[in-house]
């Protein structure tokens, strides 16, 4: 997400270097540049023209600091006016309620509301919140089914539901439900539609006069670009949303629904869906995003990341291995690898890392690719047990029954062993005294990277 309207933005930061000052005209050449990165990347005209014009009225007669050159400075500027368009703050969840509080899902079908839904229910009960799921699209068995098999998966209770029931039933029956039980947040998931009609929204209106929800959210695709922006209008015409919850940002969207939608309907973004796992779900914030599009990384939600998803006594005992001398090996590398998947994969990653925008796109497209990691994880899964652990054992003869096991071809298990290599020289660094110090030194040392900015 954001890759073309980052790249944009940088050549432009590039073609001010050097330059002393910000003049009318190296104003007037940058922000048509801006202007076109910003349409390129499917925010709306209107905000487009609004931005643009708050810029420029930055920009003039503005002062250059020594430790600013103007590249820099423009970057500042962008930075803060997109924090600006996108709200100031992540906006939280409004649970200050008599219990049970009411969340209610709305959008098209096929946008990812029931996915949301359990992955809402996920962070919830990680706030020790008790939840309860319950499918109001009567329209879709498959639905109900699968909101049920995802409530179990997140530790999350389910109300049954049926297709011959009426949307407002089930609704007004969850909530009695989880009133008995002393349940704390009831999530209603409702029916989605290919586009927006009458029928819909007279449906969804019916179950928010209903249960009166405290959060009305609305789960838009960010895939589908201007798209999102006029169901978001649609939708907040005929419901008083509360929120936004942009799904599939890890994709390969050009980012303009994040960028229009809080212009366009006054919700605010709350959250973003950035993998297909269910814990890729994470609070939207402004500032955190302004930063990725801006190519300066996000290390603060890539620290909540993996603080999030770490198994610590599993990190404890891999470090504990490392100080006794004991080698890395392929069952600890796909434990590693594991971790990556329930972060949200490499893509979520590169995003979060400062200075990964400036790399080869081919590279980046590779790396981010989902298939390599289920690759890997299949080449590791033909080894022996023997194997896995005493990674040296492996000759010519197991690489091609690995090969065949995996059903790769030999150059890709030569690959991963190489790149196992890499890891093993890299944890044995990290298993001396003062290892782990250098690696978080490191990564400090990354927070400034933006390519090409003086």
């Amino acid at each position: 997400m954001f890759n073309s309207l980052t790249e944009r933005l940088e050549a432009t930061v590039r073609r001010l270097r050097g330059q002393a000052y910000l003049t009318d005209d190296n104003i007037a050449d940058a922000l048509r540049e801006v202007r076109m990165a910003l349409l390129e990347a499917d925010v709306a005209l209107p905000v487009v023209r609004g931005f643009i014009e708050q810029v420029r009225q930055d920009a003039i007669g503005r002062e250059i600091g020594k430790s600013l050159n103007p590249g820099q400075l423009l970057v500042k500027l962008v930075h803060d006016r997109l924090v600006t368009l996108m709200g100031s703050a992540n906006e939280a969840l409004n649970l200050a309620g008599a219990p049970p509080v009411v969340i209610l899902m709305a959008g098209l079908q096929g946008s990812g509301k029931t996915t949301t839904s359990a992955k809402l229910a996920r962070l919830l009960r990680e706030q020790k919140k008790s939840v309860l799921l319950v499918s109001a699209d009567v329209y879709r068995p498959a639905a109900i089914e699968q909101l049920r098999v995802l409530a179990e998966q997140v530790g999350a209770q389910f109300q049954p539901s049926d297709v011959s029931q009426k949307p407002v039933d089930i609704a007004l029956g969850a909530v009695a439900e989880a009133r008995r039980r002393a349940i704390d947040v009831v999530i209603v998931d409702t029916a989605g539609r290919l586009h927006v009609d009458a029928d819909m929204m007279a449906e969804i209106k019916a179950i928010h006069g209903a249960v009166k929800p405290l959060e009305t959210l609305f789960v838009v695709d960010s895939m589908t670009g201007q798209d999102a922006v006029n169901t978001a209008k649609a939708f907040h015409e005929a419901l008083p949303l509360t929120g936004v919850i942009l799904t599939k940002a890890d994709g390969d969207a050009r980012g303009g629904a994040a960028l229009s939608i809080r212009e366009v309907t006054g919700a605010p973004i709350k959250f973003l869906g950035v993998g297909e796992k269910i814990g890729a779900l994470e609070p939207f914030h402004p500032e955190r995003v302004a930063s990725r599009i801006l190519g300066m990384g996000d290390v603060v939600s890539l620290v909540e990341d993996v603080q999030r998803n770490i198994d610590r006594e599993q990190a404890a005992r891999l470090e504990d291995k490392l100080r006794r001398g004991k080698g890395f090996d392929f069952n600890d590398f796909r434990d590693q690898l594991k971790m990556v998947q329930n972060m949200g994969g490499l893509g979520s990653l590169l995003d979060k890392l400062p200075g990964m925008s400036g790399i080869n796109p081919q590279a980046r497209e590779q790396l981010a690719n989902g298939k390599q990691l289920k690759q890997i994880e299949a080449i590791i899964n033909s080894m022996t047990a023997k194997e896995r652990r005493f990674p040296d054992l492996i000759n010519g003869s197991r690489k091609r029954r690995i090969a065949a096991g995996a059903g790769v071809q030999l150059q890709d298990v030569n690959r991963l062993l190489k790149q196992f290599e890499q890891s093993q020289k890299m944890m044995k660094k990290l298993g001396r005294p003062g290892g782990m110090k250098k690696l978080m030194r490191g990564m400090g040392n990354m927070r400034g990277g933006f390519p090409g900015r003086g």
